[in-house]
């Protein structure tokens, strides 16, 4: 069971290194540019010359399921890195300041956590603006408070530590203490809850795309592909089949990412 476990922990890492690889490279991989409109081959079936079909307005779906990888990719990882820094920073102030201003911080962190996800998403692409940045810092805020909440609690654990008041009675000034004790002891966790997060995030970009709110049109995104293809199911399924499949798979690689690094990081399994 282990072993199944493994193969599909590295079978997830050569899925997303790939999906990362044609992401850089989808220039030169896709067959097509991802906008050009050929009408004359409009609900083309995958065949010899579009391997997955065409669409609509007979662009080739292979490239921009390629191409849509990048606003996904991309998305979640700027997303990810804002999330990260603001809810570091408020973690580490919030676990290392007085109570009154620890309460305080949490008290808005849980503000923001009591919310839906996605409806909390449109409140804040609504106030920025539509558009993929827009999109990039709505989720970078949303997912902030997870970060902030899991950096103040194993801060209040790790201050406590014998060599973290050894380092303060030697007159450690903080933010040594900080870089050298604190930070390295909580790469782990916020790695994990990195991987988690990316899933939700690519999940979130491709909502808010379907509904018109974040990559606007000619522009691929899985999302925006998933919401050209609503209207022909029936006619051309595979219009939503292919995009529907690369963000299944993406979000399922991530998740298994994520489970498999908190067995392994957590000393306790």
């Amino acid at each position: 069971m282990h072993t199944h476990r493994n193969i599909i922990f590295y079978l997830s890492i050569i899925f997303l290194v790939i999906l990362g690889a044609a992401a850089v490279a989808a220039p030169l991989i896709a067959p097509y540019h991802p906008t050009t409109q050929n009408l004359e081959q409009r609900f083309k079936p995958s065949g010899a010359a579009h391997i997955l079909g065409t669409d609509n307005f007979g662009r080739d779906i292979f490239s921009r399921v390629i191409f849509g990888s990048r606003s996904a990719l991309l998305v979640g990882i700027v997303a990810v890195s804002i999330a990260v820094i603001i809810g570091t920073i408020i973690g580490l102030t919030a676990g290392l300041s007085r109570a009154y201003i620890d309460n305080v911080l949490m008290l808005l962190m849980d503000s923001l956590l009591s919310f839906p996800t996605i409806l909390l998403a449109i409140t804040v692409v609504s106030f920025l603006g539509y558009g993929l940045l827009q999109v990039m810092l709505a989720i970078g805020i949303i997912f902030s408070p997870v970060f902030a909440r899991l950096v103040r609690a194993e801060t209040l654990a790790i201050k406590t530590e014998a060599y973290v008041e050894a380092s303060r009675s030697l007159g450690s000034p903080i933010v040594k203490i900080v870089y050298k004790h604190i930070l390295p002891n909580l790469l782990g966790k916020v790695i994990v809850q990195c991987s988690i997060s990316f899933a939700l995030t690519v999940v979130i970009e491709a909502s808010l795309s379907y509904l018109g709110l974040g990559s606007q049109p000619p522009d691929p995104s899985w999302g925006l592909m998933l919401k050209d293809a609503r209207n022909y199911l029936v006619q051309a399924p595979w219009m939503a089949i292919y995009p529907g499949l690369a963000l299944a798979l993406t979000v399922l690689c991530f998740n298994i990412l994520g489970d498999t690094l908190s067995e392994k990081l957590n000393p306790k399994l």
